[in-house]
């Protein structure tokens, strides 16, 4: 009989707090430091409370940290302690030092725990989350779930949409999406995540606007394949969140599986307006 297995992500992965109990999910939170107090991501600063802090900040954006080794050890030793083998999914390495942090943790333990890179941000990571579970379900064993995880990750797609540069510019992460800061002005950004890392795809005039590039981007990328899952997350932007949904649920007759506002550590990055769909595909 195969040992369980618990799942463990982090708080980039945006997962809606329902889906977290459902699933019995671990998740380990990032840190959200303003210049008057830390806040733990999604346990003591919501979303909701997040963009209205940001609002009154806008000249000194707070800065994001990751959990620290002991974080992670004290997660890992509690689950294998309760008879647990541990699946790790984290955020992107290319954009935090989350999964480095995990994996030295898990270096320090004796008992089986796999820390997987996502390669990916929020919901991106989230959908991963999704089919491991539904792996999981099956009586997969972790290695199975690992190689099969693997070829999930290689058919995940996240692209989004921000109302400005200005927040991935300071929060320094905006990496290749550089090349658009010469063209800012009224300019809403369209980037698609690749290999782990931001990449300019698009660009739109206004948010009505971004959404149907998102939208038609994503029936561009899919073709004739079929998505198999699919998530939209929002920053303070629920409106055309919904908008994209309907388009995407019409067009493919699916529901949405999983839809959230995006958490403090992200928000810092992409600021409020930003709109973003991911999904996997057979």
């Amino acid at each position: 009989m195969p040992k369980k297995i618990k799942i463990v992500t982090d708080s980039t992965a945006d997962l809606p707090k329902d889906f977290i109990n459902k699933h019995n999910i671990t998740v380990v939170p990032l840190y959200v430091n303003f210049p008057e107090k830390t806040y733990l991501d999604g346990v003591d600063l919501h979303p909701r409370e997040f963009y209205h802090l940001l609002e009154k900040t806008e000249d000194i954006l707070p800065k994001t940290s990751t959990p620290t080794v002991n974080d992670f050890l004290q997660t890992y030793q509690s689950l294998l302690q309760e008879g647990y083998e541990i699946l790790s999914i984290h955020i992107s390495s290319g954009l935090s030092s989350t999964a480095t942090m995990a994996a030295k943790a898990a270096s320090m333990l004796n008992g089986k725990i796999h820390v997987f890179d996502s390669k990916s941000i929020s919901l991106g990571i989230g959908l991963q989350v999704l089919t491991a579970l539904e792996m999981i379900k099956k009586n997969f064993s972790l290695d199975t779930i690992i190689e099969k995880l693997s070829e999930t990750r290689r058919r995940t797609e996240v692209f989004f949409s921000l109302d400005t540069l200005h927040y991935l510019e300071k929060g320094g992460r905006i990496g290749k999406v550089s090349a658009l800061l010469g063209t800012i002005l009224k300019i809403k950004p369209i980037i698609r995540v690749v290999n782990g890392v931001y990449i300019p795809l698009d660009k739109a005039r206004n948010q009505n606007q971004s959404v149907r590039k998102i939208f038609d981007h994503m029936i561009k990328v899919l073709g004739e394949k079929i998505p198999e899952h699919i998530a939209v997350a929002h920053g303070a932007a629920e409106d055309a969140a919904n908008t994209l949904i309907k388009m995407i649920e019409e067009k493919y007759e699916k529901k949405i599986e999983l839809f959230a506002e995006t958490g403090p550590v992200i928000g810092v990055h992409t600021g409020p307006g930003a709109i973003g769909v991911a999904f996997t595909y057979l």
